[in-house]
């Protein structure tokens, strides 16, 4: 009997064993292929097609030396479990580019070759502590010939938008050209005089460039190409619009061209421009109020896009403050809420400024996909600009929401179809000369339709870019210092840097965070927060109609009365009171059972991952023994 004891207990420890080596040898044959089923919701660990096309039309060996000090003892645990996820995503990309594609992986110690390496590819390490005794490195940098882009420091919080900036620097190093980026304004942005007389009686100083241009100078070629453009070069990698106040039929044929030829076209426009505003001469406005929208009606029309240019949008809960301590409703303050964050262009801004703005209605025409970049709130409505300009939109004044959102900046891509089916339009005429001859068609005539895919995003204002809504200055030490109010500077990088690369990346979608919030308690809250609200406001509109009849009965009260409040004064104050208490107490009691249903769903959520898989393997093993006995 013991002999069979002892024979049982080997042969299961040999089992075991044995098992243990299969899986070992198995892992050891298949790691190789890498070979695996990405079931995450957001599909985390698949590569977009765009970082498909660019590593396979690889032609030149692309190098990659990624810096992590995996040796710090104080490494946090997050920064830990991000390296890994990196280092899972350059495997992917290895798997896919193949021998195109070379991988180093170089731990930063203080005084070695990798620290050095480091330094020179532009990593820095990031202290710990106050102190800075010991730092981090945590980057990489992409290499092709002798062209480099680093990336300093992976950011966990830029985690949905890593396969993009890692596939943007690979395509930026296959590139050896400074991207050269075309801007067309009815405004003064490149500096200059707003009015011509001041400049020839020489009077005034010129103003110089909107802050977005010299920003953009930093890294792109910016050519100003002008609104009586008649065609755009071809080595234009983006084509920024600022208020195209009147632009002729001619330069919008020029612009339809250039999108059909797969440009991408930036358009910032605007119902009502106060930068506008500013820059014409009060006199002359006294006589002709200047026309102060821009749009492009015949582009929109094709692209299936509507524009109004009439009406403005107003947000209740967006409204911006003033500096006397009310809110305008035509200046929308924009939060991470209204920013829609799964596009590379919007993921990281949280704060953005918007005033006079219109929105975009309309379905895209067929072959066209539209992105939502920025919208209002669904307390919001559209009124007439004429009101704005006349001071009469006030919340206080028949404010009525309409319930739906407003798109305030979208993005199209896919293929374009001509806006201009009958080819070049007819010049205009200027007074006086004969109308300007037709170009010549290009060797095989004008585009009908997209010979690849374009890209174009339209935004609601162009003063959002304008220096006094979007950056302050001030003076330190004899110099201008520029400070963001906002992310508004951000966003328009953002979207040149976007728009600026190749084509591929507008393939590459933003890949989801591996935190997973619980969004059933969130819409939980957001719900009974919405019925505070509700019984708030009801409770305010109770204390103001109850202050108004008092108000009423104080100046109905007769000259001979000394006491400050009558009898029915008093009653009606203690009906607040009364009708306060009640309220306070619904209030104390729908939060009571909002904290009840979310503990109850945490408790289950908790039970679910804590006691269902226990309680299946418990179930799986007495059905194993019970059939086990059986046979």
């Amino acid at each position: 009997m013991k002999s069979k004891k002892l024979t049982i207990c080997f042969s299961s420890l040999a089992g075991i064993v044995l098992i243990a080596a299969i899986l070992i040898l198995v892992n050891i044959i298949f790691k190789p292929l890498n070979a695996r089923m990405d079931c995450t919701a957001d599909k985390l660990y698949t590569l977009s097609e765009g970082t498909k096309e660019t590593l396979k039309g690889l032609t030149d060996t692309v190098s990659i030396r990624f810096y992590y000090s995996k040796d710090v003892a104080k490494m946090p645990v997050y920064f830990k479990n991000y390296a890994m996820r990196v280092e899972d995503l350059l495997q992917e990309y290895k798997q896919v580019a193949g021998k195109k594609l070379e991988i180093k992986k170089l731990n930063p110690k203080p005084d070695t070759d990798a620290e050095d390496s480091a330094n020179l590819d532009g990593i820095s390490g990031k202290s710990l502590d106050v102190f800075g005794d010991e730092q981090i490195y945590l980057g990489l940098a992409v290499s092709c010939g002798n062209r480099t882009e680093a990336i300093p420091f992976l950011s966990p919080d830029r985690e949905k938008l890593l396969e993009y900036d890692l596939t943007r620097a690979i395509v930026g190093v296959k590139s050896a050209k400074k991207p050269k980026v075309g801007v067309i304004s009815a405004l003064k942005i490149m500096g200059g005089y707003d009015n011509p007389m001041a400049m020839m009686q020489g009077n005034a100083r010129p103003n110089p460039a909107w802050i977005v241009i010299s920003e953009l100078k930093r890294t792109y070629e910016v050519v100003e190409l002008g609104m009586d453009v008649k065609s755009v070069p071809d080595d234009i990698s983006a084509v920024l619009l600022i208020h195209p106040k009147q632009m002729a039929d001619t330069a919008m044929f020029a612009l339809d061209q250039y999108v059909l030829r797969g440009g991408h076209l930036i358009a910032f426009l605007d119902p009502m421009s106060v930068a506008d505003m500013q820059s014409q001469n009060p006199q002359m406005q006294q006589y002709a109020p200047p026309s102060m929208d821009s749009s492009l009606p015949p582009l929109l029309k094709a692209w299936g896009v509507e524009f109004d240019t009439e009406q403005l949008v107003l947000d209740k809960l967006l409204a911006g403050g003033m500096g006397n301590g009310g809110r305008n409703p035509v200046l929308l303050m924009l939060d991470k809420d209204r920013i829609v964050g799964d596009d590379p262009t919007t993921s990281q801004l949280s704060s953005l400024m918007m005033f006079c703005t219109g929105s975009f209605t309309g379905k895209p025409a067929e072959g066209l996909t539209k992105t939502v970049l920025l919208k209002s709130s669904d307390e919001s409505q559209l009124a007439s600009k004429m009101l704005a300009l006349q001071g009469g939109i006030d919340f206080t004044k028949g404010f009525k929401s309409d319930g739906k959102e407003k798109d305030l900046a979208i993005k199209l891509t896919g293929k374009f179809k001509t806006a201009y089916p009958d080819g070049y339009p007819t010049p205009a005429a200027k007074e006086g000369e004969e109308a300007p001859k037709a170009p010549e068609p290009p060797e095989g005539g004008w585009l009908k339709e997209s010979a690849k895919e374009g890209a174009v995003v339209l935004v609601g204002d162009s003063d959002m870019l304008y220096d006094p809504v979007c950056v302050e200055r001030q003076q330190f030490m004899g110099q201008i210092l520029v400070q963001p109010l906002n992310h508004n500077l951000a966003f328009a990088q953002n979207l040149i840097e976007y728009m600026s690369g190749d084509s591929v990346l507008f393939g590459i979608r933003s890949r989801g965070g591996t935190n997973r919030p619980f969004k059933r308690v969130r819409d939980m809250e957001l719900e009974a927060n919405k019925r505070f609200q509700e019984q708030i406001e009801k409770l305010e509109k109770d204390v103001q109609e109850i202050q108004t009849e008092i108000n009423k009965l104080q100046h109905e009260r007769k000259p001979g009365d000394k006491e400050l409040l009558s009898a029915e004064q008093r009653e009606l104050l203690k009906s607040f009171r009364k009708k306060e208490v009640e309220a306070k107490k619904a209030l104390q009691t729908a939060r009571k059972q909002l904290r009840k249903d979310v503990d109850s769903l945490e408790n289950r959520v908790m039970l679910v991952n804590i006691g269902l898989m226990p309680l299946l393997v418990a179930i799986g093993g007495l059905a194993y023994a019970f059939l086990r006995r059986r046979s």
